[in-house]
């Protein structure tokens, strides 16, 4: 009696505990999933800045005309295809800055008396760092490289003759100098102390001393001066105008005779995704001697293209 006493009671206890045990593990289970589908308040201070700024412009413009006993006369067909890339990531923290951008140019036009060529083909690539000295004036170093993508010919009478390619010619510049932004869309960098390598790559045009380049080298070497003035502005609430002007003086040969490029950029906002465009491209390089006679002059080049098609801002 005294054994199955001491049995009921341990088995009272057992029972007891186990009890217990069971309880407190449901108040544990309740306990994590209140805490699991509670809702957390973000803390502000958690969120990190985003010191990167990113996006692009994509513009196709396509153009075609026919003319059928037209007694005006003219091309009895024509097509044109013109289209603009623009990339760009900038950065911003503090007194630290850098900003990149990517542009890509192609044209192409076919007609029935002059056959297909392209009218565009420009790559551009700059990257510029910053630390702001003051609130207008940056300590900057820029690169920039420009070439483009495909050969190009001159015409003359109908015949053409190979005056480009991929690197044939192509630019790397780099430049120490401050940057000066009186406003917000305004930038001017000067540059007392730049270099400039003109490449040409392939060996045709390398033999005949273009661009600069002695003939049967590949690369030729210039120290000077660069200015580099960016500017972009609403005109109304539908004409954007952006422009660029380079600048740059050889020390080492002709400094008096200043290289330039421009390129000016009209844009008009027709829909959402239509716009009407106007691009003029001027560009003097001492160095490129391939208009007047026997190709022995520089000339002023001017590039002039309008049109309407879609655009996409991303």
């Amino acid at each position: 009696m005294k054994y199955l006493s001491s049995y009921f009671f341990f088995l009272l206890l057992l029972v007891t505990f186990n009890g217990t045990g069971l309880l407190a593990q449901d108040k544990t289970i309740k306990y994590l999933q209140d805490e699991a589908s509670r809702t957390i308040k973000k803390d502000v201070n958690d969120t990190l800045p985003d010191y990167w700024k990113r996006g692009g412009i994509a513009n196709l413009v396509i153009a075609q005309g026919s003319l059928s006993n037209w007694a005006a006369g003219g091309d009895e067909f024509s097509i044109s295809i013109n289209s603009f890339l623009n990339l760009f990531s900038f950065y911003k923290k503090d007194r630290n800055s850098w900003d990149n951008t990517f542009d890509f140019n192609f044209g192409y036009v076919n007609t029935t008396s002059l056959g297909s060529r392209k009218n565009d083909d420009r790559i551009d690539l700059l990257s510029k760092y910053g630390y702001a000295l003051n609130n207008k004036l940056n300590l900057s170093g820029l690169i920039n490289f420009r070439s483009q993508f495909f050969k190009g010919y001159t015409y003359d009478d109908n015949q053409k003759f190979f005056a480009s390619a991929f690197l044939s010619p192509a630019y790397i510049l780099v430049a120490p100098g401050l940057d000066y932004k009186p406003r917000e869309n305004l930038s001017i960098f000067l540059s007392p102390a730049t270099s400039r390598w003109v490449i040409v790559k392939d060996d045709m045009l390398a033999a005949r001393g273009l661009y600069g380049v002695d003939s049967g080298k590949h690369v030729n070497y210039e120290i000077g001066a660069f200015a580099s003035i960016n500017y972009q502005t609403d005109l109304t609430s539908i004409i954007n105008y952006k422009v660029r002007l380079d600048l740059f003086s050889n020390y080492r040969q002709n400094p008096k005779n200043v290289d330039m490029f421009m390129t000016n950029n009209f844009s008009v906002k027709v829909g959402k995704f239509i716009t009407a465009n106007y691009n003029l491209d001027l560009i003097y390089d001492d160095d490129v001697k391939l208009f007047g006679e026997n190709n022995t002059s520089p000339g002023l080049q001017v590039k002039s293209l309008a049109g309407i098609g879609f655009q996409a801002k991303f």
